[in-house]
């Protein structure tokens, strides 16, 4: 009988007893057996512990605006698993997938494969044959065992180094950090995102001779003052990116958040710093790229009834604070609820804190539905105690507390749906249906 995509991944999740299972070895040997050549002419692979999948949407809407074709692997997926690999902009369908899963399977073996090393091997199977210019991979998880790191990237991304993932990457910056740079390569560019990356990031890039970008030290971005016409009509803002002897004034990004202007400036030097481009990179498409690049989920705003919802995948502190920044340079005129559910690893308290000075009301929900790492409200209901949420009104799901915080509000009030990409395809699932 015929497998369907959603039988595959039925099959795949099952296929390892770990869902994580960190370690190149068993993916490495796959991959020889696939035979699999390099994904593209370029490799840029993309890591850190937040603004990955933004910034790799940078870069794949700069080079397919210059005209190279593109592919580029994320993950996790929010409404369907094609999202996580995309050829010339288009997510791949599910006879190309199925077709990738039945060679993985094929030369395996009795090789037991997660679920992410699967969908790896599937990409990269994919981006062979597509004869790409450039090939954008995601790191899933640290970068030195992840399952991506088989491929050897022209230039490798570290986005930011934060607290994340902790059981995997260690406790601290400089642990995490050592673990995010493994995607590095000797005498090979790393970008650097973080205006003061970890020593062990540093130390490392310079032990095997990788040349470093550094933003705010080798690239440069700021935005410009507020400009008006002629008859006193505001202008479209605009950004400068510039590094020594070179500077370009271009359009704000229509990802909102003010931190994807750095996103967008670490994808400028990302392209920049390829020892060979494919082909050409004009200003212009810069500019174009920077301007249409969007990402599902990333402050993604919708409008019921006057009440507008945001809907974010923000799940650490890290990005709990780069949400802050945005509602107080776009605070609503009424109200901010906030929905709230979170993975049972994630530091909820952290998140609450950093959130809580914007917040007017909380509402939390369980994801009892995510896996062995959701779980019930209770439970988070029980972390929250003595935070800015410990009052909030708890319920069994997302669409349950989405729907109660809408109907609860005024036009002119927001509600602000956060905590894990698990929440938001709930959120996301609920608003297309609503």
């Amino acid at each position: 009988m015929t497998r369907t995509l959603a039988d595959w991944l039925q099959t795949i999740e099952r296929i390892h007893p770990k869902s994580i299972d960190m370690g190149l070895e068993r993916i490495r040997e796959v991959a020889q057996r696939l035979g699999l050549a390099r994904p593209g002419k370029a490799v840029i692979t993309v890591g850190g512990t937040n603004g990955k999948g933004s910034t790799v949407a940078f870069i794949e809407a700069i080079a397919r605006a210059a005209g190279w074709k593109v592919g580029a692997y994320t993950s996790p997926h929010l409404l369907a698993y094609n999202e996580r690999v995309r050829i010339d902009g288009a997510d791949v369908g599910d006879a190309d997938f199925i077709a990738a899963f039945e060679a993985i399977e094929a030369a395996r073996g009795e090789t037991q494969l997660t679920y992410f090393e699967y969908g790896t091997l599937a990409a990269l199977w994919l981006f062979g044959r597509a004869k790409l210019d450039l090939a954008v991979l995601e790191v899933g998880l640290g970068g030195r065992l992840d399952a991506t790191n088989i491929v050897d990237a022209d230039v490798a991304v570290i986005t930011t180094v934060d607290l994340d993932h902790q059981d995997y990457l260690g406790e601290d910056r400089e642990a995490i950090g050592a673990e995010k740079v493994g995607i590095a390569r000797a005498w090979k560019p790393l970008v650097l995102g973080d205006d003061d990356p970890p020593s062990s990031v540093l130390g490392h890039a310079y032990r095997i001779g990788a040349p470093t970008w550094r933003i705010a030290n080798d690239f440069f971005f700021e935005a410009l003052p507020p400009q008006v016409d002629a008859g006193g009509q505001a202008l479209p803002g605009r950004w400068r990116w510039r590094e020594v002897g070179r500077r370009m004034e271009l359009p704000m990004p229509r990802l909102a958040a003010p931190v994807q202007l750095r996103n967008a400036a670490v994808a400028i030097a990302a392209l920049r710093a390829l020892p060979k481009s494919p082909k050409a990179l004009p200003r212009a498409a810069i500019a174009e790229g920077v301007a249409d690049a969007d990402v599902r989920g990333r402050l993604q705003r919708f409008e019921r009834d006057g009440v507008e919802v945001v809907v974010d995948v923000g799940h650490n502190p890290q990005a709990a604070r780069a949400l802050a920044a945005w509602l107080r340079a776009q605070p609503a005129s009424g109200r901010l609820y906030a929905v709230y559910a979170a993975l049972s690893d994630k530091d909820v308290i952290g998140v609450v804190e950093a959130l809580a000075p914007s917040v007017d009301i909380w509402r939390i929900a369980g994801l009892a539905d995510a896996g062995p790492r959701g779980g019930h409200v209770d439970a988070l209901a029980g972390r929250l105690r003595g935070t800015a949420a410990a009052d909030a009104q708890a319920h069994e799901d997302v669409p349950a507390a989405l729907r109660a915080a809408v109907d609860g509000a005024a036009p002119g009030d927001r509600v602000l749906v956060l905590g894990s990409f698990h929440t938001v395809a709930a959120a996301l699932d609920w608003l297309a249906r609503d």
